[in-house]
């Protein structure tokens, strides 16, 4: 029998998926790859990028490996998730945002043959040119978010008042 938290992960997780990949087929439909649309001049941008790499196109050129490194992640956190706070409303919304958002970007490695990124900030230079952070999708924020939750969850378990501190070796 799959447990409640079990499917609270699945249904957030699919629901993320969903979204994902309601965006990328809406910029797939609005603009050819490389195209961009300024949203505030100076600071932010639609654009429609293919990515065959990973965070700041780390790895570019990899998405077959990148791909084959999803699939291990997804299998690891799923047979691992009872240490993340599963029982947990919060563990759950974490566990359900990064399930949903690897799935969404391997689904365009997958299918696609890259990532699709839309949602770029930047900042215009003086003397021309831009300085931008790299530019990602709904499923990119949804992993961030959830390790984000993740990392508040084992701040928090760490002080727990009353809780015995473990000795560092």
């Amino acid at each position: 029998m799959i447990s409640i938290s079990t499917r609270r992960i699945a249904l957030l997780a699919l629901l993320v998926l969903a979204l994902d990949q309601f965006t990328k087929q809406l910029v797939n439909s609005l603009m050819r790859v490389g195209q961009e649309r300024v949203i505030i001049d100076g600071f932010f941008k639609f654009v429609h990028w293919g990515n065959t790499g990973a965070a700041w196109s780390l790895f570019n050129g990899n998405n077959g490996l990148l791909a084959v490194v999803a699939l291990v992640a997804l299998l690891v956190l799923f047979l691992s998730r009872h240490h993340f706070d599963a029982h947990t409303t919060m563990g759950q919304v974490a566990l359900g945002l990064i399930f949903g958002g690897i799935l969404g970007n391997l689904i365009d490695r997958l299918f696609v043959g890259h990532v699709i990124d839309f949602i770029y900030f930047y900042m215009q230079r003086r003397g021309g040119g831009e300085i931008g952070f790299p530019a990602f999708n709904v499923a990119d924020s949804a992993i961030c978010i959830g390790v984000g939750l993740i990392f508040i969850l084992s701040w928090k378990n760490e002080t727990v008042p009353g809780k015995p501190v473990q000795p560092q070796a």
